[in-house]
């Protein structure tokens, strides 16, 4: 039986599911409040890995090709690839240049990158059938609307794309992953996301964990065929949820940690799970950063619920712990998830009596009060707007909207046109007790002002792009709109991305604004030097 917390699962034929496995698709599968559901051809739990029997994996660092001191030029390839995940069988992933996740790339706060972005991957997909195009939306930056990822602007296979992204904004751990109209989903399950760390000096200055002991965890979840390749599903656009948890690509692996602090820079990659993370020894654990960067002040807190695209920067003190300790990261799972047997259980740290660097090994009280998106006063909204999320017709919608709405416009209808430099007050409601709606505004850092008139979970106190609005909440948001142009606002649950709830909004300005189709990819063997 699955976990409490979350729809339970076990074998019986009692709901048929719908699921991709090969190229045939099953009955449409239907959520009930208490449901077990069956899913043809996926591989028996027998045969998947043991949780903390595979040890733990960093993703590779991406070394720019070349730097002129002003702009770093990087080079990334969409590629398909196999990978041993379950043992003894190949699994196909998409990977940014053959990795996932894919590698990470941390750049000095200033410094420009132009980044080649080549879609290598097949014609078709060869077993969900659909051509994989890709948008590279980098998550959590600013970027002008036409290297903004849109979903609309799709490279092709044998096409490439370049972008560009100024890097100005406070540092932050970012991620880049696609964001294609309707194929999303698929291509980011297939493996399309790594991290992106901006690195400022005023976070440098800090004496929090760095180098070795500043980690990315990537998590993810999937569940499998018997062939060993993924299972995709649906149930009714609702999302997909997977048997096996993954971290950086791993499944359930064990890291093992010095008697140190450490700070783990944690993305929610997965399609539709989200999850409320503790440490098994009940220890509480340091936020000190959130989506946008460092938070005024750090917030100890015992448990963390992360929505899909959410990232946490949390601290971590393991010399307490004896060498040999054990110790789980688990999730309790929030509401409106499906849940397997293991998916309770995340990772693994084993604290070991090896000699550690004693430097940078502090949280202080004071992290960074002057964030932008902190600062910004009430007194200077000009106007509040509300988003509601519902579904309507069989689609998921903001304001009754969808970007098939969008995009049958000629990409002109917008929901709002703030003015550029303007502050303003978004309600996001969601008046549904069914599900939960990870909700991101490109563009804007914000700041969390009430969820259902009382004050923001405490490890949410800090600079956000992405907020989750959970079953039947309200939340108030805080926001200051610099550049200009469209951007898109949409749910983070890649399904109900993709089914389609997603519209856009414009940020008006004196001066010419540039369109987000204005920059088409090109045949690679157009594309010319990088």
């Amino acid at each position: 039986m699955g976990e409490a917390g979350g729809l339970q699962i076990n074998r019986r034929d009692l709901v048929k599911a719908g699921m991709f496995a090969g190229a045939a698709a099953a009955l449409p599968l239907r959520r009930m409040a208490s449901a077990e559901l069956v899913y043809p051809n996926r591989m028996a739990e027998s045969k998947l890995p043991l949780p903390f029997s595979r040890g733990f994996r960093r993703p590779s660092v991406l070394s720019p090709v070349s730097s002129d001191g002003i702009c770093d030029k990087y080079a990334i390839r969409l590629e398909a690839f196999q990978t041993e995940i379950i043992p003894g069988y190949q699994t196909l992933l998409f990977g940014y240049n053959g990795e996932v996740p894919g590698p990470t790339i941390r750049v000095p706060k200033g410094r420009e990158t132009k980044i080649r972005f080549t879609n290598n991957l097949p014609a078709r997909h060869p077993y969900l059938n659909y051509v994989p195009t890709s948008s590279t939306h980098l998550h959590g930056s600013p970027s002008l609307p036409q290297y903004d990822g849109y979903a609309s602007d799709t490279t092709n296979p044998g096409y490439t794309k370049d972008y560009f992204y100024p890097n100005g904004e406070t540092g932050r751990t970012l991620w880049y992953h696609d964001h294609g109209h309707h194929h999303t989903a698929e291509n980011v399950y297939m493996g399309l996301a790594g991290q992106y760390h901006l690195i400022d000096p005023i976070d440098e200055a800090l004496p929090l964990p760095k180098g070795d002991y500043d980690v990315p965890l990537v998590l993810t979840d999937a569940m499998f065929q018997a062939n060993g390749n993924l299972l995709y599903g649906y149930s009714d656009d609702s999302g997909h949820w997977g048997d096996v948890n993954l971290v950086n690509g791993v499944a359930w692996p064990v890291m093992k940690v010095a008697r140190r602090k450490y700070r783990f820079r944690i993305l929610n990659g997965s399609m539709a799970r989200s999850y409320n993370i503790e440490m098994d020894t009940g220890d509480n654990f340091s936020v000190v950063g959130t989506d946008a960067g460092l938070m005024p002040a750090p917030q100890r807190v015992r448990r963390l619920k992360i929505g899909n695209g959410e990232r946490y920067e949390v601290v971590v003190d393991f010399a307490r712990f004896a060498p040999g300790t054990k110790i789980v990261l688990r999730n309790s799972s929030p509401k409106n998830n499906v849940n397997f047997s293991n998916t309770s259980k995340v990772m693994m740290f084993e604290v070991t009596a090896d000699a550690f660097d004693p430097s940078n090994n502090a949280v202080p009280s004071v992290l960074r009060p002057d964030n932008p998106a902190m600062t910004t006063s009430v007194a200077d909204s000009v106007a509040t707007r509300v988003l509601k999320l519902y579904r309507t017709g069989g689609q998921w919608t903001i304001n009754g909207h969808t970007w098939d709405y969008v995009a049958k416009s000629g990409h002109n209808f917008v929901e709002w046109t703030p003015r550029e430099h303007d502050t303003e007050i978004w309600e996001v409601w969601n008046d549904s007790g069914g599900w939960f709606h990870p909700v991101h505004i490109h563009l804007v850092d914000f700041k969390i002002l009430s969820r259902n008139g009382n004050a923001p979970y405490a490890y949410e106190r800090g600079p956000k792009d992405t907020v989750y609005v959970g079953e039947n909440e309200r939340v108030r948001l805080l926001m200051r709109f610099e550049g200009c142009g469209k951007y898109m606002i949409h749910c983070h649950n890649l399904r109900h991305e993709d089914h389609d709830m997603m519209t856009q909004y414009e940020v008006v300005s004196d001066h010419p604004m540039d369109s987000p189709l204005a920059a088409p990819a090109l045949p690679t063997s157009a594309a010319g030097p990088l």
